[in-house]
């Protein structure tokens, strides 16, 4: 595309985000809605802004990554495992806002469970990932502006991190799920219409036969070991820890009413798989087709397909739906960021009574610009999206156990909660890196560490669903079924193996240190009454907030203008 296409595009897409930031923006900012709208958005704008969030550039580009380095098999692993941990969210989102329900941040409410330890832990991961997930996204549109202009890498990712930047700033968190909405009707509507025209200009149904010989054993088989091992086994105990851990998805569960939280997370779920899917079939496409990747970097994968097979008008749509996307994500980690240094580093210094609302949100505003200006810093560093993804993911993992367990159990105390994150995260780094020796009863020891793992992961799966009694049982059945093949194999799989072992040992830790506790019972009611709101002044909701729910947490009875209004009542 022309230099002037591609400045065209950029001004109508990020100024059209801007005019909708700025008709929400006042004069005096609202610290509360500048981080979750006052609580009460409705199910249009929640349930798009949790697909688009979901639906970020670096997720296309690692779809895509996955079907051509696994076959046909490795999207549906990326984007099927994907959309059931979106469903997995909703039965522990409404035990979070049942005991927190005018929280900002899990790490605030963590602070009220436990104290400062558990908080910096979750607040200190979150802030490693979103800047991880801000430096892949501007990575992924850089290659973008890269491949399809005249435009370099480094100017690409200016521009980007510049219009992000720009409307994300005025009202925060408000203005990103606004901005959702726009942004994924583009990527729906580019996905329809760019998958069906690639395919068909890349051979169609004829090119499955004459390229096949350009796929390995392991990738014409839908079934491949390889595929599931390194990509979909990974992927689930990843986007398990993504769901839980990450203040991204958090801050929209805060968000919406809570009423709605179900259908938004069911409504996700499948706007998600489908686009995923979808998007990753280019990879498919790409494989069958005989493409190499430009510079040999699986990055430029998705960009070459489109300047290779799509006519200048869907270049220009499939454009839009990739700098859509990659904004959907990261205004959501922009307000993410400044949510939790506004809620767990000032508000939690001064105290929530005596925090001044307009210094949070200024302290909010600089914080946006500190942390894109650290992504564009680490942008220029040569890395793999899907390495990044699966990496901070694995982080997360070692905090899924201590901070579910933390919300149901109520003998859990902060010693459990903080050793057991330190000792996986101890004993991950060497297994996902390969610092030690595997061979011999090493390897085996680790094997069953992961093999206990296994039991982890899907005994919390089904505890969300079907309660503490099915959750032991399918805990137990999975880990002894898993056991004959697992021990002496997961330790040749680094990523899947480091994954396990950290869902594992901080499960093991936890739940050791936690029956050591024979005293002391938490008592929920005190987060409601420790978390709260910061700002006092009324603000107006946003559009689809404006219907009271018809009883929220805090009893039977209906909302009062005050709560919908982002007031305490």
């Amino acid at each position: 595309m022309s230099g002037p296409i591609v400045v065209g595009l950029f001004i109508a897409f990020f100024g059209t985000s801007l005019v909708i930031a700025m008709r929400i923006s006042k004069k005096s900012e609202n610290a509360d809605s500048y981080m979750t709208a006052g609580g009460n958005i409705g199910f249009g704008i929640s349930s798009a802004s949790m697909t688009a969030t979901w639906i970020w550039a670096a997720s296309m580009y690692a779809s895509a990554t996955s079907g051509f380095t696994y076959g046909i098999s490795g999207p549906i692993h990326y984007g099927l495992w994907g959309a059931l941990m979106i469903l997995l969210i909703y039965p522990f989102g409404r035990r979070i806002r049942q005991v927190a329900p005018r929280a900002h941040t899990i790490a605030e409410v963590m602070f009220a469970r436990h104290g400062r330890s558990s908080q910096l832990l979750l607040a200190g991961s979150n802030i490693l990932g979103s800047i991880i997930s801000l430096t892949a996204n501007l990575i992924a549109g850089g290659a973008l502006i890269d491949m399809l202009s005249p435009f370099s890498f480094t100017q690409g990712i200016v521009a980007i991190a510049g219009g992000i930047l720009l409307y994300t700033l005025w009202s925060g968190f408000r203005a990103s799920v606004l901005t959702d909405f726009v942004q994924v009707v583009f990527m729906l509507g580019a996905v329809v219409i760019i998958i069906p025209v690639v395919f068909f200009s890349a051979g169609g149904p004829e090119m499955f036969t004459t390229g096949a010989a350009n796929l390995t054993n392991e990738q014409s088989n839908f079934f491949s070991s390889e595929a599931f091992f390194n990509q979909g086994a990974p992927y689930i105990a990843a986007v398990l820890a993504y769901a839980i851990g990450n203040q991204t998805i958090a801050q929209r569960l805060f968000a919406v009413r809570e009423d709605l939280i179900k259908k938004t997370f069911v409504t996700a779920t499948f706007g998600y798989g489908s686009t995923i899917i979808g998007i990753g079939m280019l990879g498919v496409i790409a494989l069958y087709a005989g493409v190499t990747p430009l510079d040999d970097d699986v990055n430029n994968l998705i960009p070459q397909m489109a300047a290779t097979y799509l006519s200048p008008a869907l270049l220009c749509l499939f454009f839009i739906m990739i700098i859509g996307s990659l904004s959907s994500t990261a205004d959501a980690d922009l307000t993410a960021l400044a949510s939790i240094v506004m809620a767990d580093v000032y508000g939690q210094q001064v105290g929530r009574t005596k925090a001044d609302p307009a210094k949070m949100v200024l302290i909010g505003r600089i914080t946006m610009i500190v942390a894109i200006s650290a992504a564009l810093y680490f942008a220029g560093s040569d890395l793999n999206i899907l390495d990044l993804l699966v990496f901070v993911g694995a982080l997360w993992g070692a905090l899924v156990f201590p901070v579910i367990a933390s919300f149901y159990w109520d003998r859990v105390t902060n010693v459990a909660f903080s050793v057991a994150v330190v000792a996986a995260l101890a004993l991950f780094l060497p297994v996902r890196f390969s610092w030690i020796d595997m061979s011999g009863a090493v390897g085996v020891t680790f094997d069953v560490l992961a093999t206990v793992g296994i039991g982890v992961v899907f005994a919390l799966m089904a505890f969300g669903f079907f309660g503490l009694r099915v959750a032991v049982v399918v805990g137990v059945v999975s880990t002894l079924a898993a056991a004959p093949w697992s021990i002496g194999l997961l330790h040749d799989y680094a990523v899947l193996s480091g994954s396990l072992v950290s869902y594992s040992v901080s499960t093991i830790v936890c739940v050791a240190l936690t029956m050591l506790n024979r005293r002391r019972r938490f008592d929920f009611a005190e987060i409601a009454h420790t978390t709260g709101d910061f700002d006092d002044r009324g603000d107006a909701a946003l559009p689809e907030a404006a219907e009271p729910s018809p009883a929220d947490s805090r009893g039977d009875e209906p909302l009062s203008a005050a709560a919908v209004s982002g007031k305490d009542d």
